[in-house]
Formats: structure tokens, C-alpha cells, sequence
């Protein structure tokens, strides 16, 4: 343990702030982790946005090829967007929750000095992988477009209100026909997503496993899928669908396409690093944020 906290030599603060109270976490926390000894990176456009020297602005990309751990300060929404490009660098990420469900930001603003002390001064933490998934695109045999997605890979129709009629593959065998406004692939950190809206399972985080979740099917018997999270999806569109069609990464990345192209989503040789407090508790988490009451 020793190793890991000595190797934090370099950390990056991240997040978009939506209000000045969280630039305000920014400029405190720079200063409190100047104070101790380490080297700060700050996200250029929120760095700017308080007159920090030049030298200590990163781009994403900067901050994934120079820094140890990364703190983000926001809500999932901010993790979401980090960790699809900060995956490949192999960087754990913890985050300081300032948004509103907070299923991937663990530290409470409220205690944030104290839990940062105790995770980087005293070793209090572990860190958990995640798996990620990869979506693309294949038109005519060439792969036009992709992105990764932490949460999940939505297919649906670019405009409001359009069904569409699709075939799913699993590992190039034919698994079923559906009729629907779309599809969720869900991986096990984004069943609490907007998969869980949607009506399909709460995967606990170290399951290898991956979710297809039909959006409103236009038949009763079509229900959540749970596969193995090794396997690949390859999803072809009925001929006679005109319209447009989107496939959307984590609701930030949106990729169009047309229905003569073939969907394929599989697991990412990239994985995010999530950096927990010792005491992290992921049942501890579904009960606050779902609403789970006991009953003593």
C-alpha cells in the first residue's frame, strides 16, 4: 500500500462546474493538495476560469499521459465523460460529488478533506475495475465511426416516436427479432442507470455480464436479456426501416447511422480504475440512492 500512495505524485483535478460553489471546491482543493506536497494538474478550461499559471492547465489527454490519480469534482455525468477518455491511460479516478445520485462519486463534499487525507496520506482505499463497452459502426464491410460508453449503448431512432425492427446477434449465432423504440447494452455499472428506468436488472460491479434491455417492445413476451460480458452483439435493421437511426454512448456521445449498417458492441480492452474509500460499501450505495428502507 505504501507503493500506491507514493505513486500519487501527480494529481489532476477535473469536472465541469455548474455553479460557483464548485469552482470554489476547485480553487480549495488545488491549494490543500499544493499544501501537501504534490504536484497539481487542473482541467485547462476550469483552471483558466481562476488564473492558475499555464504550466499547470492540462488538456484530457495531458492529464491521462502525466498524472497518477485523478479527482473529479461533479456528478456521474462529469465521471462519464473522463473516464471514456481517461480508460486507455489506466488512471484510477475517485470523484467529489456534487451532482445528484452520485453512484460513481464517492466522497462526500461535506467530509471531502478528511476522506482525501485518508485515502492519500494514510492508504484508506482499494481500487475497483470496471469493464467498459466499445460500440461501432460497419457500413460496407468498414468500421465508420465508434465510441466506448461506461454506462451503456442505446439504440433508437433519431426522431421521436419511430419504432424500428431489428435483429440481435450474440457471438454471430441469431438470439432474437424485436420491434421497439430501441435497445440498452448495459454494463454492470450502468444497470443502475438508464437501464434501471427502462426496467432491466441491477448487475452488482464485479459481474462479467452485459444487459440488453428492450425500450417500450411492441410485445409483451420481450423481456431483459443477461448475457455473458465476453460476448459480442451484432445488431442488423429490417429492410423496410427508412429512418435515420442513433446510436448513443453514456446519453453524451451520439453516433447516426442508417439501417443498412450493422451495429457490433462488445466489451473494451480498456477499463476504468475506480479509486474507493476502505470503508466503500456497494449495497450501502443502492440503499441511499434508491431508497431502500430498513426495517429495524
Amino acid at each position: 500500500m505504501d507503493e500506491l500512495v507514493k505513486s500519487f505524485k501527480t494529481i489532476a483535478l477535473m469536472g465541469k462546474p455548474r455553479r460557483d460553489i464548485n469552482l470554489q471546491m476547485h480553487k480549495n482543493l488545488y491549494q490543500w493538495l499544493k499544501e501537501r506536497g504534490y504536484q497539481v494538474l487542473v482541467e485547462k478550461e476550469v483552471g483558466e476560469k481562476f488564473g492558475l499559471p499555464e504550466e499547470v492547465l492540462a488538456t484530457v489527454e495531458e492529464i491521462g499521459e502525466q498524472a497518477q490519480l485523478v479527482i473529479v469534482i461533479g456528478g456521474d455525468g462529469n465521471m462519464l465523460g473522463r473516464a471514456r477518455i481517461l480508460a486507455k491511460y489506466n488512471i484510477p479516478m475517485i470523484g467529489i460529488n456534487r451532482g445528484n445520485l452520485g453512484f460513481l462519486t464517492d466522497i462526500d463534499p461535506k467530509n471531502a478533506y478528511a476522506q482525501l487525507e485518508a485515502c492519500l496520506e494514510h492508504g484508506e482505499f482499494f481500487v475497483e475495475e470496471r469493464f467498459l463497452l466499445e460500440a461501432k459502426i460497419e457500413r460496407n464491410g468498414e468500421i465508420i465511426s465508434s465510441s466506448n460508453a461506461v454506462n451503456e449503448a442505446v439504440i433508437h431512432p433519431a426522431k421521436i416516436a419511430h419504432m424500428i425492427d431489428f435483429h440481435v446477434y450474440i457471438n454471430d449465432k441469431f438470439a432474437f427479432s424485436q420491434r421497439s423504440d430501441g435497445l440498452i447494452v448495459s454494463t454492470p455499472t450502468g444497470s443502475t442507470a438508464y437501464s434501471l428506468s427502462a426496467g432491466g436488472p441491477i448487475l452488482t460491479p464485479n459481474l462479467n455480464a452485459i444487459a440488453l434491455v428492450p425500450m417500450f417492445p411492441h410485445t409483451l413476451s420481450s423481456r431483459p436479456l443477461v448475457i455473458d460480458g465476453d460476448s459480442k452483439i451484432s445488431i442488423r435493421f429490417a429492410e423496410h426501416n427508412t429512418s435515420q437511426l442513433e446510436l448513443g454512448c453514456d446519453s453524451q456521445i451520439a453516433l447516426d447511422f442508417s439501417p443498412d449498417d450493422i451495429v457490433h458492441i462488445e466489451k473494451s480492452p480498456h477499463k476504468l480504475r475506480l479509486l474507493h474509500l476502505k470503508n466503500y460499501n456497494y449495497y450501502n450505495v443502492l440503499s441511499t440512492k434508491l431508497g431502500w428502507l430498513k426495517n429495524f
